[in-house]
């Protein structure tokens, strides 16, 4: 049998990113799995250019990767109380393919942030900007990661043993959502 395919949409591209570091522990967690993330370094969104152009090619990549996937994975920041820019700007890219890869898709979503809350605010706005793509979202449990920085070892594994339960817990849920 075929490992599973997961594929992770990262909201942050800075390198050492702890949402990042979050989607691997969560792949790792998942247990046996064929997973990468996503490279969502898109242009902005412009219509114009869209009609110019098209879809540039990495978005048509990343369009393809979630639709092959069996399940994704997607961890946000919080700026300014919601996901950040470069995330929704992914989105709405991915929205402008032909056909919907995301329709039916077992999705987990999960946040890390600096902030006590662990963005929890821009988790909740991420899953509302999911709702018309029509994905099988799990709801939960919630992963919001607190203070970010101070919450993986030098492995980039989680410290905290409560963030262990629960997003283990969350990729068996994962694992059930795909009948496996």
């Amino acid at each position: 049998m075929a490992k599973l395919k997961l594929i992770g949409i990262s909201g942050s591209l800075r390198k050492g990113s702890t949402n990042s570091m979050l989607l691997a522990e969560a792949a790792r967690l998942f247990g046996d799995c064929d997973y990468h993330e996503a490279d969502i370094r898109f242009p902005l969104y412009d219509a114009d250019e869209e009609k110019a152009t098209g879809v540039p090619a990495l978005v048509q990549k990343t369009a393809d990767q979630v639709k092959a996937a069996d399940a994704v994975l997607i961890s946000t920041t919080e700026y300014n109380k919601g996901p950040s820019g470069v995330l929704k700007n992914a989105l709405d890219w991915i929205s402008r393919v032909d056909g919907n890869p995301w329709a039916g898709k077992p999705l987990a979503v999960m946040s890390a942030a600096a902030g006590r809350a662990g963005g929890e605010r821009a988790q909740l706005i991420l899953r509302s900007f999911m709702v018309p793509f029509r994905p099988r979202i799990l709801q939960g449990p919630e992963i919001h990661l607190a203070n970010s920085s101070d919450e993986f070892d030098d492995n980039g594994h989680l410290t905290g043993e409560i963030y262990v339960k629960e997003l283990t817990q969350l990729m068996e849920s994962l694992r059930a959502e795909l009948n496996c």
